[in-house]
């Protein structure tokens, strides 16, 4: 910790972007990135919601993951938020990263990806598991009521949190004052499931974070996505595909050790920001 510490005090501010996943907004990442701005302590945190989700669920979502992560670099243009930018994402948003840093490789400083999967570092059965697909698909095709869908979400997407009450009567709530349209759900949907990953890592460092008890994605697709990108995978032995939810102050403490890691990465971005 002394380490990270002498890290963090030597810097100048550092923004790190959160993406969230299908269907999900900036809400749902609860007190992480407070957390995350405290425990960080020279970063600012900025969230965006993807067109579709959240404070833009009237927006027509995007139909490519490709054309989410140049959407993401133009809305924090438009907000002054210059790059280089740390992006902290999971699920769908970790594709988004990976879009991002392979299109514009200037605008990130580093990528810490979460429970993600992409082609072709998985079968489809493993980047999102059958046993997921029903839930997915009533939702996208379907017409269940608020309680019913984020009730199958939170069960999906969390292991230490699924019996939650007072969590699942936020989701609702959120999911009844701006709901995710049906066409938008399916256009996620297609995106991720087109999107296609690159053979090699993006030039920024990347961290790879997965729950073992992931429900949605079997973690082995962040286990070949390191290999192939010889990058650092850590495993959280007791948690689900919402990592940020399920332990957020352990995926703090992973990106601070990693960091502490890289002090070549940091030095660059202090600069950027002077």
């Amino acid at each position: 910790m002394e380490l990270i510490d002498h890290v963090e005090k030597s810097l100048m501010p550092m923004t790190w972007v959160l993406l969230r996943g299908l269907m999900r907004d900036q809400r749902h990442w609860g007190e992480f990135p407070q957390l995350l701005e405290q425990q960080l302590v020279n970063s600012r945190v900025v969230t965006l919601d993807f067109p579709g989700n959240g404070a833009l669920h009237t927006e027509r979502s995007l139909e490519t993951i490709e054309e989410m992560a140049h959407w993401c670099g133009t809305q924090l243009r438009e907000r002054n938020v210059p790059p280089p930018y740390c992006v902290l994402a999971n699920s769908l948003g970790a594709m988004v990263a990976v879009a991002w840093a392979v299109a514009q490789p200037a605008d990130l400083a580093a990528a810490v990806l979460i429970n993600t999967s992409m082609r072709p570092y998985g079968a489809a059965h493993q980047r999102m598991r059958p046993a997921a697909w029903p839930t997915l698909l009533r939702v996208a095709f379907g017409s269940p009521d608020a309680r019913t869908t984020e009730s199958a979400i939170l069960r999906l997407t969390s292991f230490r949190q699924a019996e939650n009450a007072q969590l699942l009567e936020q989701w609702v709530a959120w999911r009844e004052a701006a709901p995710v349209s049906r066409a938008n759900a399916l256009r996620q949907l297609i995106a991720a499931a087109r999107f296609h990953g690159p053979p090699v890592a993006p030039r920024s460092p990347v961290l790879l974070l997965a729950g073992v008890r992931d429900r949605l994605v079997d973690p082995r697709c962040s286990q070949r996505m390191a290999q192939a990108w010889n990058t650092t995978l850590v495993l959280h032995a007791d948690a689900g595909h919402d990592l940020p939810l399920d332990d957020p102050h352990w995926v703090i403490q992973q990106v601070q050790a990693w960091l502490a890691r890289q002090p070549l990465l940091l030095q660059a971005a202090a600069k950027a920001h002077r």
